[in-house]
């Protein structure tokens, strides 16, 4: 069977994309670096670098750490805040030709009202991705996403803010011990979809100058290590919600990785650390993970989602 008689849309909520390939928030910046090794337009939506109310310069160096199957980061949401990247980045991903999901994170809830309310107003963006897997410093650092009354307040505010003019997609920490009852709060609050898994909390310690290796001694764990994890934590949750899309991610580095997450419940996929070896991974993956379910017998890519759940004949 051919390549044009497949179907590789999906749908989030309101907005609908030609293949579920995505980027991962923070692994690429706002697209321009990945732009000088395939054309934006390829995949599905560059999903920014989640931005904050005011410029970050980030956490203290070193906080990067290569692990077994993976890496460690503690960057700490650097970036340029809300109003430069909407004057600057968010232009020039439009006239790029970019579908773009806007990340965005906050210390507090009306933080993240406010920046939902200014990404709101500003065309062309396709879906507003709510990163809740930051602390709330107003209650004593706890991270929104492993609280079930944090996690909702922040999407009834986003909600409050956005209404329907842009699906919101909850982004989770696998660090709870019940990842589908944070997934059906945030849910009930008006998240349209949600994205999963965020890194797993770790630590690494230079044997040699026996300290912890990462100025910030602690960070997030990406790349293969976590895949198992990730897709654990779809399964779980599409069983729960299974109307409700999942942008899934976790040490997806091939079609088959992709493949994976799908089968467990997936609407669309992020490919995040993969790209800092191969800055053309999200292209090379779409294309492997095309061949792989035309070659399992799918004419659409929507019939792939879930797959895993259906009971054997």
């Amino acid at each position: 069977m051919s390549h044009e008689v497949f179907d590789y849309s999906t749908t989030l909520g309101s907005a609908h994309f030609p293949n579920p390939i995505f980027t991962a928030s923070g692994c690429a910046a706002n697209g321009k670096e990945l732009s000088a090794f395939f054309p934006l337009t390829d995949i599905g939506a560059v999903v920014t670098k989640s931005v904050m109310t005011n410029p970050r310069s980030g956490r203290a160096t070193p906080r990067m750490a290569e692990t077994p199957s993976g890496m460690l980061n503690a960057i700490g949401l650097q970036g340029p805040g809300i109003d430069t990247f909407l004057r600057e980045d968010l232009p020039w991903l439009v006239e790029h030709g970019a579908r773009t999901v806007v990340s965005i994170a906050g210390e507090s809830v009306d933080e993240f009202a406010a920046l939902s309310r200014k990404v709101r107003n500003s065309p062309g963006v396709s879906a507003l991705e709510v990163n809740i897997s930051c602390p709330n410093v107003e209650n004593r650092g706890l991270v929104f996403a492993c609280d079930r009354a944090s996690a909702r307040e922040v999407i009834e505010g986003v909600k409050r803010s956005v209404g329907n003019s842009l699906p919101i997609i909850a982004k989770l920490s696998p660090d709870v011990t019940d990842i589908v009852a944070i997934a059906q709060e945030v849910v009930g609050a008006g998240a349209d979809g949600l994205a999963m898994i965020n890194t797993l909390l770790g630590m690494v310690i230079n044997t040699e100058t026996m300290r912890p290796q990462l100025a910030n001694k602690t960070g997030g764990l990406s790349g293969p290590a976590i895949r198992p994890v990730a897709v654990r934590a779809i399964y779980q949750v599409h069983a729960a919600l299974p109307n409700i899309p999942i942008v899934g991610m976790g040490g997806v580095l091939t079609g088959n990785d992709a493949f994976e997450l799908v089968l467990a419940g997936a609407s669309a996929i992020s490919v995040g650390t993969a790209t800092f070896n191969d800055p053309s991974a999200p292209v090379r993956i779409k294309n492997e993970l095309a061949e792989l379910l035309v070659a399992r017998g799918f004419t659409r890519f929507s019939d792939a989602v879930g797959f895993a759940h259906r009971a054997q004949a």
